[in-house]
């Protein structure tokens, strides 16, 4: 089992090693500023193309939302969004007083201590 544990460990420290490039790699390419379309014989062709009209290649996919495409395919909903049971509401009584101003007494107080 302990070789086991070895062999993947090494397996994963080697592909993390792999894909740390390319991720590098990914962030620091430059975006497409536009793109252009070439009408070929067999088709037309879009290339995109940086500021000054060069090929910037292929689009690379983040690294971050790359997980997220697994939820595209992902037929299932959670079943935590589906409610499972009823439950009513609690009722609260409230009781309002309102106050007159005109009917309060004056309450006066001396201005404030000096030290």
């Amino acid at each position: 089992m302990t070789q086991v544990r070895t062999y993947l460990a090494i397996a994963l420290a080697f592909v993390l090693t792999l894909t740390a490039q390319s991720t590098a790699l990914a962030r620091s390419a430059p975006d497409p500023a536009g793109q252009m379309v070439l009408c070929t014989g067999t088709g037309p062709v879009t290339v995109l193309v940086d500021a000054q009209g060069q090929p910037t290649g292929a689009v690379h996919i983040c690294p971050e939302c790359a997980l997220s495409l697994f939820q595209v395919t992902s037929s299932d909903t959670p079943d935590l969004l589906r409610p499972t049971t009823w439950t009513p509401a609690q009722t609260i009584d409230l009781h309002l007083e309102i106050f007159d101003l005109a009917r309060l007494p004056a309450r006066a107080r001396g201005p404030p201590v000096h030290s």
